[in-house]
This record gives C-alpha cells, structure tokens and sequence, in this order.
C-alpha cells in the first residue's frame, strides 16, 4: 500500500446501447484498464465505472425495428456488453445504464442549477418534421442529395463523398431516413444550455494542462470561430428523460450521457458503506477524475461537460484523455472484409491477453490512431509474449522441479543483473503512469532479450549434464525464474490473467514493491504453460466470422423492419440474384447438440442432411438449451465453405432469425419436410 495513496475515478465513454461492442471500443476500455491495474498495483484507491449511454432517437427507432420496447432492448443489449467486457478482464467496479433513478436524478438536479443560476436559455426554432411518423428529424434522420457535389442519399449533417458539411434545410430532395416521406419545416420551443458564458473558464482550463497538447490547441481553434449556446432539448417522441416542469420535452441525450459518470457512480456509492459521493464530485474535491475518451467527442468531454459541471457546482475532470481510432491491416474496418471484428467474435476464436498486449505495445499518450495489422499482431505477440518472455520460464522450471524438488537457490548468484532489472522499476512506473505504454512493453521486452542471453551463455542444459555442477545448474536457473519474475510483474496491469497464472506457479502474489529483493530459498510448483501461442488459422477464423456476423446482422434488419429506408448502415456489398442462387439450402435433421466449453454464445450441432452428416457451430445459445433442438427440424446453408474455429470444423450455417438475446428462433420447416430437401 502506498504511504498516502491517491483516490482515483476513472471512467470510460459509455458504449452506446443500440450495438455490439467491437475491437475500435476495446482499445478505450483496455487502455484505462491498464492505466487502472497500475495505480491499484501500486496501493492507490481507485474506483473504475462505466455504463450504458441508452437514451436517444436511435434508440428509440432500433427499438421500434426491433419489435420491442427501448427499455427490453437496451437491457439485453447491456448483458452483452458486460459480458464482452468481462471477457476481456476489465476491471470495472461498476457497469450502469444511463437509464437509471440514479441518472435522472442528477440530471434533472443539474439542469436546474443551471437554470436557477441564469444558464438555460429557450426559444422557438424552425426543424425539419416528418409529418408520417409526427416527429422532429435529427439531421442523421435526413437524407438527400448533397447541395455542393450533388451526391445522392447524402446525411443531412455532411456529405461522405465531397466531406461539405451544412444545414439538413439545404439538401436537395430531402427525405425522412425512417418513414421516406419528404420532411416539412415545424417550429417549435427549445432550450439551450449558454455556453458562451463560460468562455473565460474553459479558455483557462483547456490550457491548464488537463488536457493533451493536440485536444488544448483544438479548443483554441474553437474559440477563435466563437462559442455558440447549446441545445439541450428534444420533442416527444423522443426516449430519454423529460425536463422538468416541461411536458413532451426531453433532455438530448448528451446532456444526461456525461451525467452518466456521476450516476454509475452514485450507485456503486449507495451499494458500499466506504464510498462517498459528494468526496469526488465536490467543487474543491482533493480525489483525482480523469475520463478516457475517443477523439469523436472530444467537443462534448472539453467544452459541454466542464462548463455543465461548472455551473451546477461541482468539481472538473483532472484530464481528459483522448486516444484515436483503430484501423485493421492499415484501413478503415471493413464489414465486407471481415475485419468489422465484434468483441464476442474475437473471444470465441482468440485469448483477450493477446489484444490487450498487442494495443498496450502500440498506445501512447498521444490521439494517434492505431492500427490492428493482424499479421503483425500474431508475429509480436508469438516472438514477445511466448518466444521471450514465457519460454524463460518455461527454460528453467523444468531443472529446478526435476533437479531440486522446486527449490530456488539459497542465495542469489547475479545481483548486479538483478538489480539492474529492478532498477527499471522507476522508468516503467512513469511511463504507465503517463500511458506511454508501448515504450514500457519495449523497456520490458529489451530486458527479456537480456535475461534470454543470460540463460543462452549459461546453457543450463549443459551444464545439467556434467558432473558435480548441481549448485551452478541451480544458481542458472533461480536466476532465470526471478528474472522472469520481475518481467511479469511488470506486464501485470497489461496481462492479468498471465500473471495470475504465474502467481500460481511461484507460490507469491507479485507486486510492485516485491521487484525490489529476487527470491531464495522459496519453493515453487510443477509448472504448467502459461500462454498459448496464437495459430495464423484462429485468426483467418475470426475474419471469415465476423464477415458472416456482418451478412446475418444485416438479414436480421431486413426481415425485422417492415417497410421504408435503412436506418442502420447496410452492409457494404451487395450481391445479384445469381449470387443469391447458389446458395444451397436444406432440411436438416438436428441428430445432436451441445453447449461449447469456454463459448459464450456457441452451440455444437451435428446435423443430418439426408445420407450425410455435417457439423456445425451456431451462436444461438442465449435462446436455446441443447435438449430443446435435438430431433427438431431446420433449414441450413449446405454450401458454405467449411470454416476452421477454435473448437472444431464447421460445415454450413443454420438459418435464424429474431432481435438476438433469448428472442432469436431456428427456421423450422412445415410437418413433412424431410432432411436433404432444398428449400426453394
């Protein structure tokens, strides 16, 4: 425990609840996590929340799609969040909904310090309204035909082909993107949150140093074009939380989205006795808050959220840090390509540790994006992570259980290279500390290829061959295995589950302090492999399931949206219809199923196909147990090629179809059909 250690709150943005969680969202969450398990490695408080952002149009329209109220699917859609965030072991205190008592209360106490103290505004403004669905369009909700390059289904904020940004009133053609009727122009009252009048506060803070260099000197660029009074309400329909003393007047979702922080936090406070509030959210707090963020809101988590928080009394953030997006294999995610890679999808083909490593060994303290090169990503993490780091274990431990009954030596035979490993506690510590953490895993790799030469030079695999060197062979090899110590240790924020494993086999939980002295005359126990090596085809797996993650995703929006324009973005490529027709359908016969070790969402099938039987891997286990399908019927696609996973060959797809969750359901074909019969 730290002499006077630091109270912390760390947040991360709040995923939105109307999709899945992907790889461009996991580098947010693991890097704050990284950053948390360091400061709670070395003895400060520290409390990490997050929570669904669940309010909004989107949410509202997804639902209505969907079949289902809002309040069903965000909550189906938050088990899967938190499920993909457990999957990849981060080390959230609390995971909340900004759906919540909590939230409403503070946004609504918010909004009224604000207009109590003069900083809410209202008057009538002019919108586009789509007089079928009776309700104010966002600009996200317009298309039509850019007014600049005449580009055609254009959104009605910016054009994606020539990047004009402008008014949804100066498309050309405009149309509703939910019902297709063509928008009319509605008054109607709103309120505004002035901005403007915290201008001088916010140009002292963003130079205070709360913020990184490139966020500070975008905010200059922002007061130089002026600072304009925010709009913070929204008309019925509309899912969120009315204003108070209003009536059909939401909260935007943006006001009570950053509210969200606060109200994750008020309920871990109400669940615990240790924990209080108003300690970290007073305006004078000595408790540290920092926000990880991606560079998209950077407007909203710079300007919006400090002067709200200013205004109604309470404290601002400490930092505000920002990283860029990812890219995979140096472009864009791409559905089509398969490299669109949901969380899920990657954890049903691949160990988290090996993203989390590889993202912590290119993340810095700057908004760089990061690219994901998924060839690169199995070489380094193989070369670093198995070559280096865990073969050193692996080299030594054998000796030492065969040789010494699990004994390390009495006494250390190379003080000064330990030492010199040890002393590189400082110089790692600040670099976590500052998230320079890419320089931190070379500092540790740099001293694994030193502990590696140290054993190559020694070769206690010779000297364990000549006669009278037991005490040398010895000396070898617990100098190795404490070196080894010392490197995972350091990897402990990034790799918790590895260095869980090795606290198994040392007999020691590992902490910062404890580099300081190499251990001796400890036992240790029979080792067993720590970390798997990543196979090329486990990765080529998870490609070709996220590009079928991308086509069934898009069939389910289809066939659940009865009439009218996508709202959703549709999948990149489109096919003919004799593309569509070589796809070979047919009865099959569900001879057996069971539920896939390790797999959160994977059921086993063999199926009959008339004279033949396939194998098949689906992820319908949230709707279904394995003894509700054995016998039933189904239809399935016969000519899919056969696809490599991690547990198994899997030679076709059953067809499903539903909202997902529990609601999801197997085509089951008429009475009569029999296994092998196409479906036409």
């Amino acid at each position: 425990m730290a002499a006077n250690p630091r109270k912390i709150l760390v947040t991360c943005a709040l995923p939105y609840a109307n999709g899945s969680i992907h790889l461009g969202h996991m580098l947010e969450h693991v890097q704050a996590d990284i950053w948390v398990r360091y400061q709670r490695l070395r003895g400060n408080e520290v409390h990490f929340i997050c929570a669904d952002d669940a309010h909004g149009t989107p949410i509202m329209l997804k639902a209505q799609q969907m079949g289902m109220e809002p309040e069903q699917m965000i909550a189906e859609v938050s088990k899967e969040h938190q499920a993909d965030f457990a999957g990849f072991d981060i080390s959230f205190d609390n995971y909340h909904s900004t759906h919540s008592d909590e939230n409403r209360e503070l946004a609504s106490f918010v909004y009224t310090q604000l207009k109590d103290k003069g900083y809410i505004t209202n008057r009538t403004i002019s919108q586009l309204f789509d007089p079928e669905k009776e309700m104010f369009l966002p600009d996200r909700f317009v298309k039509g035909t850019c007014p600049k390059c005449k580009a055609e289904d254009q959104y009605g904020d910016n054009c994606d082909n020539c990047g004009e940004t402008y008014s949804p009133t100066d498309l050309i053609n405009p149309k509703s993107a939910v019902s297709g009727a063509t928008p009319i122009m509605k008054d109607s009252e709103h309120f505004f949150f002035d901005l403007p009048q915290f201008e001088d506060m916010l140009k002292a803070w963003t130079k205070s140093g709360a913020l990184q260099t490139e966020t500070s000197n975008k905010m200059q660029e922002w007061f130089e074009s002026g600072l304009h009074q925010w709009d913070i309400s929204r008309d019925a329909p509309y899912f969120g939380f009315e204003i108070p003393g209003e009536t059909g007047k939401y909260f935007y979702v943006w006001l009570d989205a950053p509210i969200g922080y606060m109200g994750s936090f008020k309920n871990l406070c109400d669940k615990r006795d240790d924990l209080d509030f108003d300690e970290f959210w007073k305006k004078d707090s000595t408790t540290e808050l920092y926000h990880f963020i991606g560079k998209d809101i950077v407007y909203f988590h710079s300007l919006f959220w400090p002067a709200m928080l200013d205004g109604a009394g309470f404290r601002k953030p400490n930092n505000v840090f920002v990283h860029g997006y990812v890219t995979v294999n140096g472009a864009k995610m791409s559905k089509s390509k398969g490299t669109f890679i949901k969380a899920g999808t990657y954890l049903e083909h691949l160990d988290p540790e090996c993203l989390r490593y590889y993202y912590a060994a290119k993340l810095n303290s700057r908004i760089d994006d990061l690219d994901l090169n998924l060839e690169d990503f199995t070489q380094r993490v193989n070369s670093d992570v198995v070559n280096k780091i865990v073969n050193l274990a692996s080299r030594n431990a054998g000796f030492i259980a065969k040789r010494f009954e699990g004994k390390l030596s009495e006494t250390f035979a190379e003080p000064a290279l330990y030492a010199e490993f040890a002393n590189a506690a400082d110089r790692i510590a600040e670099l976590y500390e500052t998230r320079e953490f890419s320089r931190a895993i070379r500092e540790i790799t740099a001293l694994a290829d030193k502990a590696n030469q140290y054993i190559d030079e020694k070769a206690p695999w010779v000297v364990a061959k000549q006669e009278g060197q037991d005490q040398e062979l010895q000396d070898i090899c617990s100098v190795g295995i404490n070196l080894f110590r010392v490197l995972i240790t350091y990897l402990k924020p990034v790799m918790p589950l590895l260095a869980e494993r090795t606290e198994a086999f040392l007999n020691e939980t590992l902490t910062w302090e404890g580099v300081a002295q190499p251990l001796t005359n400890h036992e240790v126990t029979k080792f067993k492999a720590l970390f798997n090596r990543i196979d090329p085809k486990h990765v080529e797996a998870m490609v070709e399931a996220s590009k079928e993650d991308a086509a069934a995703a898009q069939a389910l929006i289809e066939s659940a949206k009865p009439t009218g324009p996508l709202i959703d973005e549709p999948i990149e490529a489109e096919i003919e219809f004799d593309d569509f027709a070589k796809i070979d359908m047919r009865i099959a016969k569900i001879v057996s199923c069971e539920a896939v070790p390790k797999a959160n969402k994977l059921l086993k099938f063999q199926l009959d196909i008339g004279g033949e039987m396939r194998q098949v891997f689906s992820g319908i286990k949230s709707a279904y147990t394995p003894e509700e399908l054995v016998g039933k019927h189904t239809v399935m696609v016969a000519n899919l090629k056969p696809r490599k996973m991690k547990f198994g060959m899997s030679e076709g797809m059953i067809l499903a179809a539903g909202p997902g969750g529990k609601d999801l359901w197997i085509l089951e074909p008429h009475e009569g059909a029999q296994p092998g019969m196409r479906v036409m």
